[in-house]
This record gives C-alpha cells, sequence and structure tokens, in this order.
C-alpha cells in the first residue's frame, strides 16, 4: 500500500518536522510505501491527489497533512474515485477533523496513534461520506453565505498576520464585522425533507434579508462555530441553517449560541432549519456572492447545488 501524505508548509501546526520524523523512520520498518508530496500553489493538492488516484486507485491512500483548504483540495481530486482520504489535523482551524474526530480539541498525535503510524500497525476503516457539488465543484465541510463569510475572510488574514493566535483569529475577526449591520439580502429555493415523514417540499424566498446562511455536510467552521451539530456526514442529506437579518444589539447574545451549536429555530425566532437535497441560491442584483466553501470564497452570482452521496472515500479511526 502507498501512503501519500501531501503536505501544505505553512498550515498552522509548528511539529511537523518532530512529527514527520517518527512517521519515516515507522515506515522503514514495514512494507508499506511513504510518500511526501509538498504543495506549492493553490491546487496543488487536489492535482497531486487525483494523479495518485488515478494511478493507484484502492492501492492508495493520500494523507492531508495540513488545515481545512488542503483537505478541500484534496476532497475535490479524490471525488467520485476509489482512494480513500486520511486527515491528520495540522492547520490552524482543522474544523472538518473535528466532525470526523468528534471533538473541538484535536490532539494530532492521538490522532496519529490510533491510525497506527507510529507504531507501523496501520489501522482503518473506510467510510463512504456525502460532499457537496456546487457548480461543478466539491464542497467537504460547510458552504456560506452572509456575515460569517466576511468573517472568514477577516479571520484568515488576521491568522496570516498574527498566526500565534490561531483559531482564535476568527473571534477577533467578528469584532469589525458586527461594527457594521447585520442585513444582506439574498433569493433562494431550497429542496427540504421533513425527517419525521420523510416528504420533499420547496422553500421559496426573494430578496430575503438575512445575517447569515449555512448549509452543512459536517458540523464545525469558522475556527469553531457550529450551525449543525447533529449533521450526518452519509445521510444523503444537507443541515441548513438560517439567521434573520437584525439589530447587533438582538445578535450579540446569539454569537454564543452559534458557537456551542445552540442555535436553532427552537431557541431564537431569528433562526429557521432545514433538512435539503438540493438548491438554487442567487444574488438579488447579479453581482458575486457574498459566499465561501470550507473557508475559501467564490465570486459566482448563483450557486446550483446538491448532496453527492457517497462520493468521497474517508479513513476513519477503528
Amino acid at each position: 500500500m502507498k501512503y501519500v501524505f501531501i503536505v501544505n508548509p505553512i498550515a498552522g501546526n509548528d511539529n511537523k518536522i518532530k512529527i514527520f520524523s517518527r512517521i519515516k523512520s515507522t515506515f522503514r520498518l514495514i512494507d508499506d510505501e511513504m510518500i511526501i508530496e509538498e504543495t506549492k500553489a493553490q491546487g496543488d493538492a487536489k492535482r497531486i491527489s487525483r494523479e495518485y488516484a488515478e494511478r493507484f486507485g484502492k492501492d492508495c491512500v493520500v494523507v492531508s497533512c495540513g488545515g481545512d483548504g488542503t483537505v478541500h483540495e484534496i476532497a475535490n481530486g479524490l471525488a467520485g474515485t476509489d482512494t480513500p482520504m486520511m486527515i491528520l489535523p495540522l492547520g490552524t482551524g482543522n474544523d472538518f477533523a473535528k466532525k470526523v474526530y468528534g471533538t473541538k480539541k484535536i490532539n494530532v498525535e492521538n490522532v496519529i496513534k490510533a491510525f497506527g503510524l507510529y507504531s507501523g500497525k496501520i489501522r482503518y476503516d473506510i467510510m463512504p461520506i456525502d460532499l457537496i457539488d456546487y457548480n461543478g465543484e466539491k464542497c467537504i465541510n460547510v458552504m456560506s453565505y452572509g456575515l460569517d463569510t466576511l468573517v472568514e475572510t477577516i479571520g484568515r488574514k488576521i491568522a496570516a498576520k498574527a498566526p500565534f493566535l490561531g483559531h482564535n483569529a476568527y473571534n477577533v475577526a467578528i469584532v469589525p464585522v458586527l461594527a457594521k449591520p447585520i442585513h444582506y439580502d439574498i433569493s433562494y429555493e431550497l429542496n427540504c425533507v421533513d425527517k419525521q415523514t420523510g416528504e420533499e417540499y420547496t422553500v421559496r424566498e426573494e430578496n430575503k434579508d438575512y445575517a447569515l446562511m449555512a448549509i452543512c455536510n459536517a458540523s464545525w467552521y469558522g475556527g469553531g462555530f457550529c450551525p449543525a451539530p447533529n449533521s450526518v456526514l452519509d445521510d444523503g442529506l444537507l443541515d441548513v441553517c438560517i439567521v434573520d437579518g437584525m439589530p447587533l444589539i438582538n445578535a450579540l447574545p446569539l454569537i454564543g449560541k452559534y458557537s456551542n451549536g445552540e442555535l436553532n429555530e427552537t431557541t431564537s425566532s431569528y433562526c429557521t432549519n432545514y433538512y435539503i437535497k438540493s438548491g438554487t441560491i442567487k444574488s438579488v442584483d447579479g453581482s458575486a456572492l457574498l459566499g465561501n466553501c470550507d473557508g475559501e470564497n467564490f465570486n459566482y452570482s448563483q450557486v446550483d447545488f446538491f448532496v453527492d452521496e457517497k462520493a468521497l472515500k474517508l479513513c476513519v479511526i477503528k
């Protein structure tokens, strides 16, 4: 078996040299092959993972060694192939990994040990998971619009200038965002499912006044905000959280709830939740949407999306 470690050299964890030294020592003692590929530019992780998947298929595991951006690119490279992805959370936020490993406080050393990468007894199960297809691209974690996209954008800039802040850079970013009116406009059509009855129905809104909208395959994003605590990675559904536009004084008490996964339509009249299979989102005036996918902004004026069921094979701890 070939294990291809795709490494983002500028990702957040400072212990990568020590970690890889130990893993290399382990692979010298076993028959499996360790290959290290270091990214140099945006898109490298997607290209490299696709090339190995095409060459080796199921006889290869691509190991994501970075943060959410690296995971996003590799998911796009491996979608629809037989090659699974393993995640070593070496980034700043590691939001998708929080869902995979079931904790907000991930210890990368424990993850490495659990997969047997230090002992040489490599073990894992393979779980086919859903992705979000949006305009032909893939989202593995959260696609979001509005206030949270501004927080993501400013948070990344702060993290780049002050890396010691880690994921707290996103908390700092909330301050300048909330200094502006929390009202944005969007139009959408969502194809929903009632989880209790299985009944399908459609929700349409034109010129919706909203603060944020999160369409979730997983649970956490933005350095630890949690709009969908009960999301399931392989259920063929996306969890949607829509928060209406509001005055600042009403927004402040909701931030903690949103971070802790406690903001929903039962805890706030500003919030609405849906389970959906597909949908279309449009800007009101034809300009670029204030949106992002897996923390990366996009410039679409319209996004058509659907659940790409079990499109990616993921290595999970046994």
